[in-house]
């Protein structure tokens, strides 16, 4: 549309669009185009107004209130705005013979009857940008139709309704799905099965919650180590904030810290990315913390080499379901997004007894009202395990990794008497017999024998006192339970699971063999 201006015959001229806007974080676009794509910071923006069913006159006037949208607030929010309005336009057009040509109350009537409870909220999400767009005096909304929107009571975003079901595809992770996530992303990358940056972006996510786009943000600048008065490094990530529609991506920061483990490999990726973009960038520490492989010509100023938000998310998505970890409520590969991992975060600082100022600055909100269905949620999180339960989840939880043997002779390291592994504990005879054999040849920091249970090391034996260790783990589970503390006695859970999938385990193999006898 190059027109001068668009004659509507009802509401005159709409103004002619200038030739090159500017987005608040200086991205330059043409938004006479009917298209309009470009890279804002980490957001890819695509806005097609081909796919929207209206008169030219309409998506003139929509043009220039999406373009206060692109010049005001966050891609993000421009994008949502977008979709609201092209979902009402396809609802409303499906039974017209001729493209909409304004919103009317009327129009708008029509929408809502068709808006059912998951998305009810759409209606409350599109008032926003229709009065901006009727206060900003373009044609293409009526006045009937603010009038009507500011005397209904739109419905906002269902928040947290995931959180308060726990449900198992979209809310926050358990305690023991969130142990196997860590487990299995150890083992692989120790196996090489996955590299160190996509080692250290799962865990970003998984120790801080933050969102895509701030992980997109991230430079090689952001990483610091500093050091205590008693010489301990310490491990700190410079975060920026987002969201907030006012807020550029790289305009403000929130300093997080990183468990030992993590900040040192990361301080070495870091100085890995800074030697790899040397002569690539004026200053390599600008280089982004998770670069592209290769550069893109829409990359805004400041942003060379960044991924998208998107692409960044994917990485995670694709790196993780590859893994296949086990879900011990469904029984099925873990459902993986970002959003889960940022839920679990906030979901366990309740459960450890943070408020809403705490969950608030850990969820990097600029207020409470979205925070308090963690508090809400926290009681119903850590469930009752009992053998009978402990019995049913095992095989789904697939905690046990190792390899179930009838005796020495089948062991690794049968040849070893120091690989048994003993605990007068479970056997009250006076020679009591091992309950396993060790196949790692090294030594091992954990505590045998409960750690050994969810080790890939492990091999216990068929005739071992499994079932001993089962009703030990349960009975001290329900001691600390009864104290009050559900944190500290759900800490062996994921263990629980792996010593009852042993002792079913165990239970077949004898079955099998009375069969077979």
């Amino acid at each position: 549309m190059n027109e001068l201006a668009v004659i509507d015959a009802q509401w005159g001229v709409t103004p002619q669009l200038p030739a090159l806007a500017r987005t608040r974080s200086g991205v330059e676009f043409d938004p006479r185009e009917d298209r309009w794509s470009y890279r804002d910071a980490t957001t890819t923006v695509h806005l097609d107004f081909t796919k929207l069913p209206a008169t030219t006159s309409f998506i003139a006037s929509a043009k220039h209130a999406f373009l206060w949208y692109a010049e005001q607030m966050s891609p993000g929010h421009l994008i949502n705005m977008f979709m609201r309005l092209a979902h009402c336009l396809r609802v409303v057009s499906a039974d017209r013979d001729s493209p909409l040509a304004e919103i009317t109350s009327t129009v708008l009537i029509n929408y809502r009857a068709t808006l059912t409870g998951p998305t009810k909220w759409y209606l409350g999400s599109l008032a926003g940008l229709l009065k901006k767009w009727h206060s900003l005096g373009y044609s293409g909304v009526t006045a009937d139709a603010v009038a009507l929107l500011k005397q209904l009571r739109t419905q906002g975003n269902t928040k947290g309704e995931s959180v308060l079901t726990h449900d198992p595809v979209h809310g926050p992770f358990t305690d023991i799905e969130l142990e196997s996530l860590q487990y299995v992303i150890d083992r692989a990358y120790v196996a090489d099965k996955i590299d160190r940056e996509q080692y250290l972006l799962a865990y970003l996510f998984i120790l801080l919650g933050q969102r895509p786009t701030q992980y997109a943000a991230l430079k090689v600048r952001d990483v610091d180590v500093a050091r205590a008065k008693d010489g301990t490094p310490v491990y700190t990530l410079r975060v920026p904030r987002a969201k907030q529609r006012d807020r550029l991506s790289r305009d403000e920061f929130k300093n997080r810290a990183l468990i030992p483990q993590i900040g040192e490999l990361l301080v070495q990726h870091a100085e890995a990315v800074r030697a790899a973009f040397q002569g690539l960038l004026p200053d390599a520490v600008d280089a982004p913390l998770f670069p592209a492989r290769r550069r893109r010509a829409s990359e805004p100023s400041g942003f060379k080499y960044h991924r998208t938000a998107q692409t960044l998310s994917d990485l995670l998505e694709r790196t993780l379901k590859e893994l296949s970890v086990m879900s011990e409520r469904t029984g099925e590969p873990l459902h993986i997004t970002a959003t889960r991992f940022r839920r679990t975060m906030a979901t366990r600082a309740a459960m450890e007894g943070h408020g809403e100022l705490i969950i608030a600055e850990l969820l990097d909100h600029t207020d409470t009202q979205n925070v308090s269905v963690y508090i809400e949620a926290r009681p119903e999180i850590v469930e009752r395990i009992d053998r009978a339960i402990a019995m049913h989840l095992a095989p789904l939880a697939q905690a046990f990794a190792g390899v179930l043997i009838r005796n020495e002779s089948e062991a690794t390291r049968a040849d070893d008497p120091s690989s048994r592994i003993c605990d007068p504990r479970f056997d009250s005879s006076k020679k009591p017999k091992p309950i396993a054999s060790c196949g790692k040849h090294g030594s091992c920091d954990f505590a045998a024998p409960i750690a050994c249970y969810t080790c890939v090391n492990f091999e216990p034996w068929l005739d071992g006192p499994h079932e001993a260790v089962l009703e030990y783990l349960i009975r001290e589970r329900d001691r600390l339970a009864a104290r009050g503390d559900m944190r500290i006695a759900a800490i062996n859970d994921r263990t629980i699971l792996a010593v009852a999938e042993v002792v079913r385990q165990c239970e077949e193999q004898r079955c099998e063999g009375c069969e077979n006898g």
